[in-house]
């Protein structure tokens, strides 16, 4: 399928990186704010010598260093910020939420005295939120917007080892709350700024990417499962923001601002794009080039994946979300102070344009209704690469969509679904009476006539909200082209395995507000199984998977388990326990980390009784020890993150409470094959009307009739191989019902049986830390050439038409490793010849 490729233009913003230029530190002020200079009094420059108010305290009073000297903990972050509070009237602190650990999550605003006394920030909060509302009377919307500031978001360390944000935030509230001259006048005449220095407290002082549970919590951002993350967005809808800045750090060398690269995903609204890629992108560009500071734009960071610190406020609040990255390799100075020069820069370029920030603020959510009243989906662009779209949005109108609630074994995952969309203050509605709807879309299914009983939930596309409700309960994201940073399906009705669907007409249904609903609560489970948990490495994708599933697990199931390692294991501590999940992990670590005794000792508790459960790559280990019949063969297919239907077994007691199918979260896994009787859960075979994939797919024929879900007995135990993890980042709650069931449901009456027999294994990268470059084969040599002078290797897969290289990150995630982005980025340079990218 051909597209017609748009460009962003509309400021003619094309210019590129700099290349070539050594950084000059020194002529940024980096660590003590210097001396007052007479002729800084009425200079609007924020990297010249402040005047400052003296009562203010600098970091050195307080803390006894200056900042940029080292990383401050998070006690000396949260000590300074408070002194500062303290100090001046202009500042006022809170806590907006608590850490998993226990740790407060800290913030300031500073602004005008007159707008942070309590009272002041919540009118300016209500008085916000009413223009978010299109049905606010436009004579009030336009009294709003001259009496009401802007809401400016300075936030960092959403990783806890990328530690430069904290220090740089902090130093910005010092001079927003002490400089006298008009630079902080420029901002605070007609803002408010929430200086958020850490975003993840147990991480930083702990120096891991992840929260104490093992999350990464710039994933989080729309399923709001972790502590953190939700304290942050209660205080962005209770502040919203028309700008949100993410600092972080990266392996790659220099510094990441926007303009991003492509894919952006299609129903953003322009409003906040144009302000990213016209306005501050360039007077970032400026003041790094100014100071002769390396960085790159459009490059690596695209807006696609809809759980980032920058896709979701552009989002889902129509503001300027920006991701910082700067070199994590580089000197503390050099980092705090580049990141400094970031955040000054665009908070100087909000101030600039603060007179017409709110008005057009205000106009795109009403662009917004006006599209969700006539049904308009925004169509796909392409905003800084040149190319054709290859997927465009369809031609298709949406007005409203619905999610069935006549299942009753569904009524948690539907609650839990529509509090999502009420908690990002989406209007959902309960049909009082029955709607014949005469194009219902149920998900991946042709439209038919269908009448809707009363009961189901109705959210309309007319509102303000109008981009968020489309990003959060599409039926595909319809990626632009084949480059992907994260995965390219969410949709909430499928990730909760929810009836439901979409309507194109002018249907008039009768339906009343939902009341606000609450989290879901598990209810006890009688005679638990004893569960352990084993996590077979400390690799990215370990870490993670074993951190979803011991919150999914404890917080959200209620279920009790211990942890078990493979030390443990070789000891015979499993006869203390009923069932073992092994979350996502390499099978060769697995192996190797067991030894022969450690193998003996599984295989010989399986076949005396225990359960053992496996999820995505650990499932290999079953065929390692002759624990199933299932054999395993590679992907030949491109899938980075796609959402595919499969069918279940309706005698499995693994289907209670699912229905006859389901949505994998399928990324680049293993392709299982079992006997039909051993098959608890399969893909569509070729022509089945059950076939769909949600995201993208190239290649995904392979998939027909394989196996997804594998339950068998071995001897008087019994293993339940998933080929996928059925609880991706703790939010694939469909699927996580099948794990629930495999760990306290019965045992499938009369099972097969396996008879096989260990297999040897081939020892690779487990597809999960695997860097994806999918090329045809006249690209293939470049590519090789391209991994081989940064001292790479990657298994080659290759085919008659694509050639797919699986690059070993050595268990790290893109963003920590060195030269991965700089790799994905060039191979992107190759152009049609390219078949996909994916970074892990």
């Amino acid at each position: 399928m051909g597209g017609h490729m748009e460009k962003f233009t509309r400021g003619g913003f094309r210019s590129k990186w700099l290349t070539g230029v050594t950084a000059l530190v020194t002529a940024l002020p980096l660590l003590a704010v210097p001396t007052v200079h007479a002729a800084a009094e009425g200079s609007c420059d924020p990297f010249t010598a402040p005047a400052v108010d003296e009562s203010v305290p600098k970091a050195r009073d307080v803390l006894g260093i200056d900042l940029g000297e080292r990383d401050v903990n998070t006690a000396e972050s949260d000590d300074y910020l408070r002194a500062i509070s303290d100090a001046s009237p202009k500042v006022v602190d809170g806590v907006l939420g608590t850490s998993v650990e226990g740790r407060p999550l800290r913030y300031a605003v500073v602004g005008q005295e007159k707008w942070v006394r309590p009272a002041a920030l919540e009118n300016i909060g209500r008085q916000l939120n009413r223009l978010r509302d299109p049905s606010t009377p436009e004579p009030l919307a336009k009294q709003i917007i001259r009496n009401t500031p802007a809401v400016l978001w300075v936030a960092g360390n959403v990783h806890g080892g990328e530690k430069s944000g904290t220090d740089a935030a902090l130093r910005v509230l010092y001079e927003l709350a002490a400089r006298t001259d008009c630079t902080a006048r420029t901002i605070l005449d007609d803002a408010i700024v929430v200086v958020l220095p850490t975003q993840n407290p147990d991480g930083r002082e702990a120096g891991t990417r992840r929260n104490a549970n093992g999350f990464d919590m710039n994933r989080d951002w729309f399923a709001r499962t972790q502590p953190e993350t939700d304290g942050k967005l209660e205080k962005l809808r209770e502040l919203p923001p028309q700008m949100y800045i993410d600092a972080h750090e990266m392996g790659t060398e220099d510094y990441f601002f926007p303009p991003n690269a492509d894919p952006v995903y299609h129903d953003i609204g322009e409003t906040p794009l144009n302000w990213v890629y016209n306005n501050y992108g360039p007077a970032m560009q400026q003041a790094f080039g100014r100071f002769g500071i390396p960085y790159f734009n459009g490059r690596s960071y695209d807006l696609m994946y809809l759980g980032y610190g920058d896709t979701v406020p552009l989002t889902g609040f129509n503001a300027a979300g920006m991701t910082f990255e700067k070199s994590s390799g580089d000197p503390t100075p050099e980092r705090v102070g580049e990141q400094y020069t970031a955040i000054w820069a665009t908070l100087m370029a909000a101030g600039a344009q603060n007179d017409g920030m709110l008005a057009e603020w205000r106009a795109e959510h009403l662009e917004a209704y006006r599209q969700g009243t006539a049904g308009e989906l925004e169509p796909n662009r392409l905003y800084w690469n040149d190319g054709e779209i290859s997927n465009p949005v369809p031609d298709i109108r949406v007005k409203h969509y619905f999610l069935r609630t006549d299942d009753p074994a569904k009524s948690a995952e539907v609650q839990r679904l529509a509090r999502r969309l009420q908690r990002m203050d989406v209007d959902v509605y309960r049909l009082a009476t029955p709607l014949t709807v005469p194009d219902y879309t149920e998900y991946g299914r042709a439209p038919q006539q269908t009448t809707l009983p009363a009961g189901t939930l109705w959210i309309p596309l007319a509102q303000g909200q109008k981009h968020w409700v489309q990003a959060m309960l599409n039926e595909n994201s319809h990626v632009p082209f084949p480059y992907f940073y994260d995965v390219t399906a969410w949709s909430g009705p499928l990730l909760e395995n929810v009836s439901g669907g979409r309507s194109g007409a002018d249907v008039k249904p009768r339906a009343i507000p939902l009341p606000q609903q609450a989290e879901p609560i598990a209810r006890p489970v009688a005679g638990a199984p004893r569960t352990a948990v084993w996590q077979v490495s400390e690799s990215s994708a370990a870490v993670e998977s074993s951190g979803w599933l011991r919150w999914w697990l404890g917080e959200q199931e209620g279920l009790d388990f211990g942890d078990l390692t493979a030390a443990q294991i070789a000891s015979g501590a499993l006869a203390d326990y009923d069932v073992l999940v092994v979350p996502n992990g390499s099978d060769a670590d697995a192996a190797d980390s067991l030894g022969e005794q450690g193998q003996a000792a599984l295989t010989e508790w399986v076949r005396g009784g225990g359960t053992l459960i496996t999820l995505r790559d650990s499932s290999r280990l079953a065929a390692r020890l002759g624990l199933t019949s299932a054999t395993f063969a590679e992907p030949t297919s491109d899938i980075p993150g796609a959402l595919i239907r499969m069918e279940l077994d309706p005698v499995s007691p693994l289907a209670a409470g699912v229905g006859p199918t389901a949505w994998a979260m399928y990324e680049y896994d293993t392709v299982w094959s079992a006997p039909e009787r051993s098959s608890a859960a399969r893909f569509p075979a070729a022509g089945d009307s059950d076939w769909y994939v949600s995201g993208f797919a190239e290649g995904a024929e392979q998939l027909h009739g394989k196996s997804a879900v594998v339950d068998e007995n071995v001897g008087s135990g019994r293993v339940v191989l998933f080929g996928f993890d059925p609880n991706y980042r703790a939010f694939t709650n469909g699927t996580a019902k099948l794990l629930f069931n495999a760990i306290t449901g019965p045992k499938t009456a009369n099972a097969p049986q396996t008879a096989a027999a260990p297999v040897a294994v081939p020892t690779a990268p487990p597809s999960s830390d695997r860097m994806v470059i999918s090329v045809r084969p006249d690209a293939a040599d470049e590519v090789q050439r391209l991994i081989a002078e940064r001292g790479g290797t990657a298994e080659v897969v290759r085919g008659p038409n694509v050639v797919r290289f699986r690059v070993d990150l050595g268990g790290m995630n893109a963003d920590e490793h060195p030269w991965a982005h700089r790799l994905a980025d060039e191979a992107a340079a190759l152009g049609r010849a390219v078949v996909a990218i994916s970074l892990p």
